[in-house]
Order: structure tokens, then sequence, then C-alpha cells
């Protein structure tokens, strides 16, 4: 079974949006997943919403965990278990791979 780690690469910002500076508006994540020597990754990105009235993080105060708490809120619960379920796929194909190309019986 394989473990995984979301782990977020860069947060692409507006210099200042509505008196705040440094608002966030994409979050660029990476999950990779690991079961011992196999490992698979997905890479992707999700776009966000500014409101002035929700609760504001100041850019320097952000945490990974409330970063990847965002991404995983912006893909959905369904899609997060498909990208992982992808990942794992990836992995038992690694484990087992469904074609393989054996060497030619006459070669030496």
């Amino acid at each position: 079974m394989p473990t995984y780690t979301w782990v977020i690469e860069q947060l692409d910002c507006y210099p200042q949006r509505d008196g705040q500076p440094d608002v966030v508006f994409t979050v660029h994540w990476r999950i990779n997943a690991a079961d011992g020597d196999y490992t698979a990754t997905a890479y992707g990105t999700v776009g966000l919403t500014y409101d002035a009235k929700a609760g504001f993080t100041p850019y320097a105060d952000l945490t990974q965990q409330q970063v990847v708490g965002w991404v995983q809120g912006a893909l959905g619960s369904e899609q997060a278990a498909q990208i992982e379920a992808a990942l794992a796929a990836n992995i038992a194909a690694q484990i087992n791979p469904p074609v393989v190309a054996p060497p030619l019986p006459w070669a030496p």
C-alpha cells in the first residue's frame, strides 16, 4: 500500500489585492507516492479565488498544511482519491508489469 505525500511546489500571488499584499491565486502541487523502492508522482495546479470577506492569512504565515488543505478542497475528495488511485495503479504496474520485453531467445 503506497504512502502519499502532498507537496506545495510554488504559490503564484497578486502583489496586492483589496489592500492585502501577496494574495495567492494559483497553487502548484505535487503528490508523491511510495511503496518500498517504487515511486510515482502527479503534478498539477489549482486556482483560488480571493474572498475579501473571508479570513486572510498573510503570506509569511501560511503553512504547507493550510495550503494543502486549500488544494484538496479545490480538487474535492473524489478527484483527490482518483489521483491517489492512479498513483497506486502506477506503482502496482511497476511491481507487476503488465507487459515485458524479455531478451530474444536466439540472442547470446
